[in-house]
């Protein structure tokens, strides 16, 4: 499903952020990944979704080279992708629907269908009926909800996660990670960073663990 092989990834002045990682998530895996600030995390998700390309090594989504896409089949790539970053990067003068639908749009989903889907992804993320209000509104655990919302409605086969649970409150921070388990446990693979693995312990996930830049662990 996702194979890294001896991916390096360096930044211009010499930064390394990626140093020679190989590690294989199979479908339908909940995978965890750690590690400290700086360790590379973000950095590893970018590479899966062709945000970033590595200097060295190859990135495979079901036996395709990402690493070697052409920049417009990226978009086609993308398509089974969710991808959730650290920023929510909402619309803030578009309402709670108009962004989760905005995948949608760009692919050129009938309308009917489309608003289908978006009011299916809101009640799966606990959102049902929110759909008018605009996301300046909704705390900060509910406009996540709405990014991941957005990330879920093409129904893509991997679900990545940069950080979700960043600057949610514990209770909140729970929420999220059993809402990532429910992906997974309805045969999305999910693979997901965080600065806090204790998160999902309880959900007994594969466990990738970084430290500068180096795979320490790839085992369950």
């Amino acid at each position: 499903m996702i194979v890294f092989n001896e991916v390096v990834k360096q930044y211009p002045g010499g930064y390394t952020a990626l140093a020679g990682v190989s590690f294989e998530i199979r479908h339908g895996e909940l995978a965890v990944l750690s590690g400290h600030s700086g360790a590379g995390k973000s950095t590893l998700l970018k590479l899966i979704a062709a945000i970033e390309r590595p200097t060295s090594g190859s990135v495979s989504i079901n036996g395709q080279n990402v690493s070697a896409l052409r920049p417009r089949a990226i978009p086609y790539l993308r398509r089974n992708l969710g991808l959730v970053l650290q920023e929510h990067r909402l619309l803030y003068d578009r309402s709670v629907d108009d962004n989760v639908m905005l995948p949608l749009v760009i692919t050129g989903h009938p309308p009917r269908d489309a608003a289908k889907r978006v009011a299916a992804a809101l009640e799966r993320v606990g959102l049902s009926g929110r759909g008018r209000e605009m996301p300046a509104g909704l705390s900060g655990g509910e406009q996540q909800r709405v990014a991941i919302a957005r990330a879920i409605v093409n129904r893509p086969s991997i679900l990545i996660a940069d950080e979700p649970t960043a600057h949610l409150d514990v209770a909140y921070a729970n929420e999220i990670a059993s809402l990532f388990k429910s992906f997974n446990a309805a045969g999305v693979t999910v693979l997901v960073s965080t600065h806090d693995e204790r998160l999902f312990a309880q959900h007994s996930p594969r466990r990738l663990v970084l430290h500068k830049g180096l795979l320490q662990g790839a085992g369950a």
